[in-house]
């Protein structure tokens, strides 16, 4: 049935009219995606946006149009390629860059990025550090964009004291009868009550730029050159928002300075690279150029560190609340998520001094 609704799809877009292939394809696990085969010879990605996952599809598209037109004016001025330097809406028969079928799904068809491959996790500390460089260009490139143009797809996603004060209504709510046993967790979140707030106040001084941001920035979401091994295009483009740099920088760091991983039960084996940090953060600055403000320069590390603090305490809400939110495979997953996140936290704070930019 989705292989035929999948192919209906093709079907009302001018590029993809004539699929004589259309197979799932990737390693998502929101969006479906399929690779399209043409007639022609034409290689497209087709996706259906997962519309329990994003309330409001159209607005998604909207912010991914303005945001890759605007990145490929900006290649087209660099000499480069604009179609292996970021993605490329292909338009249906309406000449939207979508298509909503009877059901109300939404649809959509990029250009297939050839001789391109994506890495699940970093094989070494350049190739981290490469993958730092292409989230620092990709943030040089639309410093300049009005980030107020784009849609909040998740309204107050790294709002990090709305995070905070989710986190103490479950507890008091202890709707499970876990709080007992996760006390030091708690106790170790409500110490930094305070520290939640240094992004917000240094936005509000007007140090701290509202910018476009992508809100995912693992390693997978970036395209490699098959034969050079170098970074080609920043994909997945279904959260670029309104938000700061320092906390895209700062997810990428959660997940890649770390030597385990996330859900990693023996806390022995976790721990923050200060060598991989150092890596991303001299890789990524040299992609942004001067595309940054000093503020966004100094507070990387604030970066890092609110997104390790964020992401344990929204798995200590959910573990809480029954671990009704993030999927969860064995008892107690969401709450080695929360320690794998302390640990970390802790070891960045105690190597806080090595971290800072000039």
């Amino acid at each position: 049935m989705e292989q035929n609704k999948a192919i209906e799809a093709c079907r009302a877009f001018p590029a993809t009219r004539n699929p004589v292939s259309c197979e799932r394809y990737g390693h998502g696990h929101i969006n479906e995606t399929y690779r399209v085969l043409t007639a022609e010879g034409g290689d497209y990605i087709l996706q259906k946006v997962n519309r329990g996952v994003f309330k409001s599809p159209e607005q998604v598209m909207r912010n991914i149009a303005l945001v890759t037109e605007h990145v490929g004016k900006k290649l087209v001025a660099k000499g480069r390629d604009p179609l292996r330097g970021t993605l490329h809406l292909c338009s249906a028969e309406d000449g939207k860059p979508y298509y909503i079928d009877a059901d109300g799904e939404l649809w959509r068809v990029f250009d297939f990025v050839r001789d391109s491959l994506a890495i699940q996790m970093p094989r070494s500390t350049e190739e981290f550090a490469s993958a730092g460089h292409a989230f620092g260009e990709f943030a040089a490139m639309l410093s300049d964009f009005p980030a107020e143009q784009l849609y909040d797809v998740i309204p107050q996603f790294h709002d990090t004291p709305k995070r905070y004060r989710d986190f103490l209504a479950a507890v008091e709510r202890d709707v499970c009868g876990r709080a007992s046993e996760v006390m030091p967790e708690i106790e170790f979140y409500r110490a930094r009550a305070d520290y939640y707030h240094t992004l917000m106040r240094a936005h509000e001084r007007g140090e701290l730029p509202l910018r476009v941001t992508h809100n995912d920035t693992k390693i997978n979401n970036i395209l490699f050159d098959a034969d050079s091994g170098a970074p080609l295009c920043v994909i997945d483009l279904d959260t670029v928002m309104p938000g700061f740099t320092v906390n895209d920088f700062g997810d990428a760091i959660r997940f890649g300075a770390s030597t385990a991983a996330e859900d990693e039960v023996d806390l022995s084996k976790v721990h923050f690279s200060v060598e991989k940090y150092k890596a991303y953060a001299t890789a990524y600055l040299a992609g942004a150029g001067d595309g940054l403000v000093p503020a966004e320069r100094t507070m990387m590390r604030d970066g890092a560190l609110m997104m390790m603090l964020e992401c344990g305490m929204r798995f200590l809400t959910d573990y809480l609340s029954g671990d009704t939110y993030f999927r969860t495979t064995r008892e107690k997953h969401n709450l080695d998520r929360t320690r794998t996140q302390i640990r970390l936290a802790e070891e960045t704070e105690a190597a806080w001094d090595q971290l800072q930019q000039d």
